[in-house]
């Protein structure tokens, strides 16, 4: 998964990170404060955001340092790829880049991607501290 090659690119950077999996009725750890949010989010129903991810972040509110990715399929309508991705980006003004994945990450080129995706996010987020 998008989220796990994420994760371990930060800890093998020396970040600490806490991972969770977004699901119904789940407990989250947002009483932490935290550098940096990263969300990922599968696009549903062309180009929405998936009802649990809605949820969590009515619970979690705005933070001020959001960076988005998420997978899409193109054979639904390349005009929806992704479109969670552009809708939280929106809604939480990010100004972080995004990643966007055709389905899961399968190739060495989107390996590549996620890692360059995780370096651009840590040099825009050390711009601010």
């Amino acid at each position: 998964m998008v989220a796990d090659e994420i994760t371990d690119e930060l800890q093998a950077l020396g970040h600490e990170v806490t991972a969770f999996r977004v699901s119904e009725g789940a407990n989250y750890p947002l009483n932490e404060s935290y550098d940096l949010y990263i969300l990922g989010a599968w696009t549903v129903d062309y180009g929405r955001t998936p009802p649990d991810m809605k949820d969590f972040i009515f619970e979690l509110g705005k933070p001020s340092h959001v960076a988005l990715f998420g997978t899409g399929e193109t054979q639904w309508g390349v005009e929806h790829f992704c479109g969670a991705v552009d809708r939280m980006q929106k809604y939480f003004s990010s100004t972080y880049p995004t990643l966007k994945i055709e389905q899961m990450p399968h190739t060495e080129k989107d390996r590549q991607e996620i890692k360059e995706y995780v370096q651009q996010v840590l040099d825009k987020r050390s711009e601010t501290l």
